[in-house]
């Protein structure tokens, strides 16, 4: 039987993000404002009354500023003790007068502190802690945690086996939505709990080795088609994002509980297993309204939100886990190689837009329907690219996960008039026409065939002048193998004497926003088993092609990659240098089809020595 786990994390934040400036009014600033830190408790009384209202436990996440508050710490101990929420520590909530007058800072991202005053900060905190309640906790989290302060905090705390440890794609598409300021910068992680590895917090651990030695979740579960598409923060299962993203009319909103709904569906694709967070700070239900929603209508987003996972779990369709409880069961159910699956589809905008994500310990990868099955973000988790975050590193505010592919920072198929985006996709030519797949919509079905994960597409027709072509795409996912095999095949022609050529392609770069990064350290080659051609990126617009090619490549030192096309047939292997307008690189393969054939290549990804 299918089983749907959720956690559900609440914070007494007694300082909660924006609320000061809500609560005070106009005032000068005073994060110590009494009339801020009443109301910040009784919100996290009425989420944890709501919560236990409906039968559901939590983990209460407590705060820096929390530990200073005699009320919160007896409320926390308190509803341990009736209700077996588990009492944990998040490293969001840092400010408060005490943090500002030890640390003289209004930073309060733990990841952009510099490495010495995470530690200084992170032991402050857990000994704090251990100081209020007599043991450490058995799990933490923030928005995000760098692999480094992780392996420190695992090192240092090892009683800690669950982290909420990023957002998904909360990257340059939300910065853009808060008006250029909100600098979190972390695309290219999980949608879906992994066990991280101790290099990259965002690349799950291939094995034991590589393990960080805790289970991280996710900050939110957010809808996979709009939250990618647009401002994750509007699209989630937490009640006051769907508030937020104005999705309810007259006080309902029906796109929420399609939201978890769909969540619940992945069991389909994760051998039975599917799960849904929730992560709430009191700043959500200010008494002065947050968004343009007034207070009202934030308590009975909730009270309905909380209501339909309490109706779920009376109907035995839910389980409730706190975040050491889940750590606990997904040890127990996940390997390190086994994938996470999503095949998901549009709920909010009436469409029949169709994409299916893929993560495991080598890449995350999307397959959009809507552009025939090309692969439109790829990041290659293979390389566990280190990658330090902070004050004092290269990356003091960008802790996002670099990507090969990204069709929204990088164009995609449907791209300016010069130039092109990156993108994975086909073509076919017959008699110097030519048809690109991703002007092909189509649909697709998961199934699973031992360790191998099938996405079958719905077959496509293109109509050329005087041949009509019926074609069919599979991928294949096999678990472990570091590769993404794509086949055509052609199921029918107009004229079944007639041949068509195929382009099997990949356009790429590397990056983690909008902006180019310097290509040149770049080396593309094409090899066979008697040739082989090489091209140093140099911005030249120079390609280079080798017969009966056994494979095409492309080393990225700067993110540690190696990326590779092979073919399962003798095909002409190319390779294509972009120029400064556009800065990307083109792997691919050419071949002859005729009816009833098949061509199937491989994507393989690897870390360059």
């Amino acid at each position: 039987m299918n089983e749907f786990i959720v956690n559900v994390i609440h914070r007494p934040e007694m300082v909660p993000e924006y609320a000061e400036k809500v609560t005070g009014h106009g005032k000068e600033e005073d994060i110590s404002r009494d009339s801020l830190l009443t109301e910040s408790l009784d919100i996290f009384k009425t989420q944890q009354e709501i919560a236990h209202k409906n039968g559901i436990k939590t983990t209460i996440q407590m705060t820096y500023a929390s530990l200073f508050n005699e009320e919160a710490v007896s409320l926390a101990k308190e509803h341990h003790e009736k209700y077996g929420d588990e009492i944990s520590l998040t490293l969001l909530g840092l400010p408060c007068q005490e943090f500002r007058d030890k640390y003289k800072t209004k930073d309060f991202c733990i990841w952009m502190f510099s490495m010495e005053d995470k530690k200084e900060i992170v032991t402050d905190v857990f000994e704090k802690f251990y100081e209020i309640f007599g043991f450490y906790p058995e799990s933490t989290g923030s928005y995000y945690i760098d692999a480094e302060l992780n392996n420190f905090i695992k090192e240092k705390y090892p009683s800690v086996k669950c982290a909420v440890a990023t957002c998904w794609e909360e990257g340059p598409k939300a910065y853009h939505t808060c008006n250029n300021s909100w600098y979190t910068l972390f695309d290219g992680g999980p949608w879906a709990p992994w066990i991280p590895s101790k290099q990259n917090i965002h690349a799950p651990a291939a094995n034991e080795a590589e393990d960080s030695g805790i289970v991280a979740i996710p900050h939110l579960s957010r809808d996979l088609i709009a939250c990618y598409d647009g401002n994750g923060s509007n699209f989630g299962t937490h009640p006051q994002n769907v508030l937020r993203g104005m999705i309810y009319r007259d006080g309902e909103y029906p796109y929420l509980y399609n939201l978890i709904d769909q969540y619940r569906k992945l069991a389909d694709y994760n051998n039975g297993y599917a799960y849904n967070m929730m992560f709430v700070g009191p700043g959500w239900m200010n008494k002065m309204g947050r968004w343009e929603a007034p207070y009202e209508l934030l308590l009975k987003s909730y009270e309905d939100g909380m209501a339909y996972y309490g109706k779920l779990k009376k109907e035995g369709k839910l389980k409730d886990l706190t975040m050491s409880e889940f750590a606990d069961y997904y040890r127990e159910k996940k390997t390190y190689t086994e994938p996470e699956c999503a095949l998901w589809k549009d709920i909010l905008y009436g469409s029949d837009k169709q994409v299916f994500w893929y993560t495991d310990p080598y890449m995350r990868a999307c397959v959009n329907m809507d552009q025939g099955g090309a692969i439109v973000d790829l990041r290659p988790y293979a390389a566990k690219l280190e990658w330090p975050v902070g004050i004092g590193t290269k990356h003091v505010q960008d802790a996002s996960y670099p990507f090969l592919i990204q069709e929204k920072y990088r164009a995609g198929y449907f791209t300016h008039y010069a130039g092109e985006g990156t993108v994975r996709s086909a073509k076919l030519t017959y008699k110097g026409e030519e048809v690109d797949l991703c002007l092909c919509r189509t649909k697709a079905t998961f199934s699973q065939e031992g360790n191998t994960r099938i996405l079958t597409l719905d077959p496509v027709d293109i109509e050329f002048y005087g041949l009509t072509v019926k074609l069919q795409t599979k991928l294949y996912f096999e678990e472990g193998s570091s590769a993404i095999k794509i086949e055509r095949k052609i199921l029918e022609m107009s004229d079944p004497n007639a041949e068509v050529e195929l382009n099997e392609y990949m356009v790429a770069c590397y990056g983690t926003t909008e902006y180019p990064e310097d290509m040149t350290c770049i080396t593309l080659n094409a090899k066979s088993a008697t040739a082989s051609e090489t091209i140093e990126y140099a911005y030249k617009c120079r390609d280079a092609a080798v017969e009966a090619a056994t494979e095409v490549s492309a080393v990225i030192p700067a993110i540690e990659t190696r990326v590779s096309m092979t073919a399962d047939g003798k095909a002409t292997g190319y390779i294509k240098e972009g120029y400064a307008f556009s800065p990307m690189f083109t792997l691919g393969y050419t071949t002859k089809l005729k009816d009833q054939e098949v061509f199937a290549t491989w994507l393989n990804l690897e870390k360059a020595n």
